[in-house]
């Protein structure tokens, strides 16, 4: 069982993708703005945290540079997983400088998506 934390601002998607994980038995703590997540990340240990680039107050990339206060740059490519629409070149590259993995919304299948960011996060822990 791993403990997630999940910040999507679009309230199916948190919805559903809170429900798959844990249907699938993992812990998860969803949150819908920025600052909430980083607030979450300095108090709690999270062993994948998923995190949509797009939110209403602040981007998912802002997220990962606040949490270099608490991660090393190893511990960043390992936990988080990006999830955006908006996967231009620049924003693929900039999530190659953090090494994370990025994933395309609107998910074609989504519990192909999930099987991947698990399977993913398995191989490097």
């Amino acid at each position: 069982m791993k403990n997630i934390l999940l910040v999507e601002d679009e309230p199916l998607i948190q919805k559903t993708l809170k429900m798959l994980l844990e249907r699938r038995g993992h812990q998860v703590t969803a949150v819908s703005s920025g600052t909430k997540a980083i607030a979450h990340i300095n108090d709690e240990n999270f062993d994948l945290i998923i995190c949509d680039l797009m939110l209403q107050d602040i981007t998912g990339f802002d997220i990962i540079e606040e949490s270099k206060s608490k991660f090393t740059l190893d511990d960043i490519a390992t936990k988080f997983r990006i999830i955006t629409a908006y996967s231009s070149p620049q924003i693929i590259e900039k999530a190659k400088m953090y090494n994370c993995a990025i994933y395309s919304k609107p998910f074609t299948d989504v519990n192909l998506v999930i099987d991947n960011i698990l399977r993913e996060s398995n191989d490097t822990n």
